[in-house]
């Protein structure tokens, strides 16, 4: 975390599962923030907030400020409030169960973004990788809507084609975009460049040298 925050960025790290104490594990290593995957019910949300904004209260006394805000002494609210101030809590809506239970995980205070997983979101619903299916497409506009009407961010994590799929969920209240991976985008250059190697080989060895050389 402290040599991207030396860059002036805040690290946001996917944790393995919706865990609290996988939570706190990376805010500890220095990250500004949690997406956690698979998320289908508002109870996980508010442990992860706990973990993420009411560090580094635990046990019954987290439980109970969680419950009730006012059980903790103004001097110990400031100081979390401060202390926390920047950490983001970021959940993925990837299922059916968690669209049904979507109006309860809004609600939950101190969520910051939900994001839509669209592979394990279309399975979900059924038509795997079918992104121009009308039932996925209306998924992702309920998702962004619900989501913006609560003022809570919406994204979704979307690196395959489709630009014009992302323009209308932009203009449906999306407001995070996950583009590119570094690994996709290193194999992108890569084939590019190989393409270029290749049909140059093509152009210039007219004598049967070009069979010769791996590409």
């Amino acid at each position: 975390g402290a040599p991207i925050r030396a860059l002036d960025l805040p690290p946001i790290v996917r944790i393995p599962e919706p865990d609290p104490f996988e939570a706190c594990k990376v805010l500890d290593g220095g990250a500004s923030g949690v997406i956690a995957p698979y998320v289908e019910y508002p109870e996980q949300v508010r442990d992860l907030v706990g973990a993420a904004k009411l560090r580094p209260l635990k046990g019954d006394r987290l439980a109970a400020a969680l419950d009730d805000p006012n059980t903790m002494e103004p001097a110990l609210r400031d100081y979390l409030d401060r202390r926390n101030a920047n950490n983001v809590v970021v959940v993925n809506i990837e299922s059916v169960p968690a669209m049904e239970r979507l109006d309860e995980i809004l609600k939950v205070p101190g969520l910051d973004a939900v994001l839509i997983g669209p592979n394990d979101l279309s399975c979900s619903l059924g038509i795997p990788d079918q992104y121009r299916e009308p039932a996925f497409d209306e998924a992702v506009q309920t998702i962004m809507k619900k989501a913006r009407a609560n003022n809570v961010g919406a994204g979704i994590h979307f690196i395959m084609d489709g630009i014009d799929l992302r323009a209308r969920w932009i203009e449906a209240g999306c407001n995070m975009i996950i583009h590119g991976v570094d690994a996709g985008l290193f194999s992108k250059a890569l084939r590019e460049d190989f393409d270029a190697i290749r049909k140059a080989i093509g152009a210039d060895a007219e004598g049967g040298e070009a069979e010769q050389v791996i590409v």
